[in-house]
């Protein structure tokens, strides 16, 4: 095992066993499920972190290193576009709470469109949650051994079981402290890659990397504005963001949101600076390891470290949010030991696609195209509306998002070129038809 194995593996280790040591024990349900420690909930500083955390997953931030070697600074403002998701999903559970005294989505889709709304928006966010898990351990795979090798299957499985040793610990509690103590991190060790990429041994400076890139839709602004239009779905299919929308007061929520929304997309677009100093470095392949490479053993360690800390926050509440939605959001079972043996449950089952050789694919464009249907669901989530036009708008959004997976969308309805065109015009054309599914019924009903 060479010298950088062996640090990986002790970085892996004694992360865990320090977030496992500080994790707090959940001795009750609230504590497991709802966060709340000495009958106090998480206040904006601490939901803040937790919130910009979790969606700063290591799949999210290789995607935005590679965007900035492929686009330039474009490529990075336009993954940052998701993060209008904090701000769209603030307001909208803001309001829902306050004027509709929801408790949670679950309890929204219920009241209005009836169980049948209920076990179809279960299952998209279960194959979320499914998603969550193998995508983001076959990142941390990629940095010990190439795929299918036995370092790189033995790093994910390790991984994966320390992750949850802490996380069964304190459900909910032990995602959001451990979550602000990985956003501490994930902000040292940011800044140590920056000063490095603009420090006196290199040329780079703060003005090539603004002017890297062109402002077209062929090099980002394809994929700019189709994460602008999916932020008006996206968040609601997302438990580990929505859950922390009902735990501490509405103000509070909200304020927590609307920074998470700017704080998040400065760390995407300032994580995509690797690949832009790497696209002017000629460099080709994973912009994120060949960077880490070129700086040396320290660098490579400290965006390996970054890796390991952004997909076990995003791991640790992928399991405390699974837990939630089948104890609490269906009512399976609302026990401790059965919130625990889900998070078991959910991390055996999200690590078998890894060895079935799935791909990392662009989840997040094609999960977001699938979920389009839920956009008049929660924007008129006060207007009058039948159970139908739930289940029409949901089931157009899942059809055109087969249409992209399929690449079975008329191209004399994509106005653009290049990369990303077909996922914004498919987006483009599938929220009109969604909206005009929901709305629709609601005028015969008239």
């Amino acid at each position: 095992m060479t010298e950088v194995k062996i640090w990986q593996w002790s970085l892996i280790i004694a992360s865990s066993l320090v977030l496992f040591l500080l994790s707090p024990l959940a001795k009750d349900t609230n504590q497991f499920f709802k966060a709340v420690q000495k009958k106090k909930v998480p206040n904006a500083f601490m939901l803040m972190g937790s919130l910009i955390i979790s969606w700063i997953f290591a799949k999210s931030i290789t995607n935005a290193a590679n965007l900035g070697l492929d686009f330039g600074i474009v490529g990075g403002v336009a993954y940052a576009g998701y993060y209008l998701s904090f701000a769209v999903a603030g307001l909208v559970i803001y309001r829902m709470r306050l004027q509709g005294k929801y408790t949670s989505i679950h309890h929204f889709l219920s009241s209005k469109f009836g169980k049948s709304a209920v076990t179809v928006f279960s299952i998209l966010i279960a194959i979320r949650l499914f998603n969550e898990v193998w995508s983001n351990t076959m990142v941390i795979g990629s940095y010990f051994g190439p795929a299918g090798t036995s370092s790189y299957y033995w790093s994910i499985l390790v991984f994966t079981g320390l992750t949850l040793a802490y996380v069964l610990k304190g459900g909910m509690s032990s995602s959001i402290f451990t979550d602000v103590i990985q956003m501490g991190l994930f902000s040292i060790l940011l800044a140590v890659i920056l000063f490095t990429i603009f420090g006196k041994t290199t040329s780079t400076t703060v003005t090539e990397v603004a002017n890297s890139g062109v402002w077209s839709f062929e090099t980002g602004l394809n994929l700019l504005f189709a994460a602008l239009l999916q932020s008006f779905s996206y968040p609601f299919h997302d438990p580990v963001l929505t859950d922390r929308g009902f735990i501490s007061s509405p103000k509070v929520t909200l304020k927590s949101f609307l920074w998470a929304s700017i704080l998040g997309a400065l760390c995407i677009i300032l994580f995509s600076v690797i690949g832009v100093y790497a696209q002017s470095q000629g460099m080709q392949g994973q912009a994120a390891v060949e960077v880490g490479k070129a700086f040396g053993v320290v660098i490579l360690l400290v965006i390996n470290f970054i890796m390991i800390t952004s997909a076990a926050s995003t791991l640790d509440s992928t399991f405390s949010s699974f837990s939630k939605l089948v104890a609490i959001d269906l009512k399976f079972g609302t026990s401790l030991k059965f919130g625990r043996w889900s998070m078991v449950l959910i991390a055996i089952l999200g690590t078998i696609p890894v060895f079935l050789n799935a791909e990392i694919l662009s989840a997040t464009t094609i999960s977001g195209t699938m979920v389009i249907g839920l956009t008049p669901v929660f924007l008129f989530w006060r207007g009058k509306a039948p159970k139908i036009s739930f289940h029409l708008s949901v089931f157009s959004g899942i059809f055109f998002g087969f249409l992209l997976i399929f690449n079975w969308f008329p191209q004399a309805l994509i106005f653009t070129t290049g990369k990303y065109a077909d996922l914004l015009w498919i987006n483009f054309w599938g929220i009109i038809c969604c909206l005009l599914v929901y709305i629709i019924p609601t005028w015969i009903k008239k």
